[in-house]
């Protein structure tokens, strides 16, 4: 029975995860030049799960296998600005807010899932419990 707890605790990490990338992305949707590097352009993170744990070696479970860029950027004519090219244009990360706000539902409706996958095994325990003692 704790495995279920482990499989739906490495999932609302994993979703978390997801919800900070989100985050991000819509914050950085008019931001030419990424906060961290200062320099490159800031580009849409894209987070990728895979199945199982890596630490604990079990096939159980999910975990982010990676958090890439996804390299798509929008050109803006704005010749004055400090980040634009030699022709011009400045590149902003190529970012659809709806699409965002549609992954961040998804996202949530997985986190509440398995919340309440957690909450009916504790449910489960409790009543095992109540049967021993």
């Amino acid at each position: 029975m704790f495995g279920a707890l482990d499989i739906s605790t490495s999932a609302l990490v994993a979703n978390r995860t997801r919800f900070d990338a989100i985050a991000a992305n819509l914050a950085n949707v008019d931001v030419p030049v990424d906060p961290k590097s200062g320099k490159v352009p800031f580009s849409e993170r894209v987070v990728y799960f895979a199945s199982g744990d890596p630490v604990s070696g079990s096939d159980l479970g999910v975990h982010v296998a990676e958090i890439a860029p996804r390299n798509a950027f929008r050109l803006a004519y704005e010749p004055g600005s400090r980040f634009c090219d030699d022709r011009g244009y400045v590149r902003y990360a190529d970012i659809d807010p709806v699409v965002q706000q549609s992954n961040a539902m998804l996202a949530s409706r997985s986190y509440d899932a398995n919340l309440a996958a957690i909450e009916a095994t504790k449910s489960m325990i409790d009543a095992s419990l109540r049967i021993i003692a």
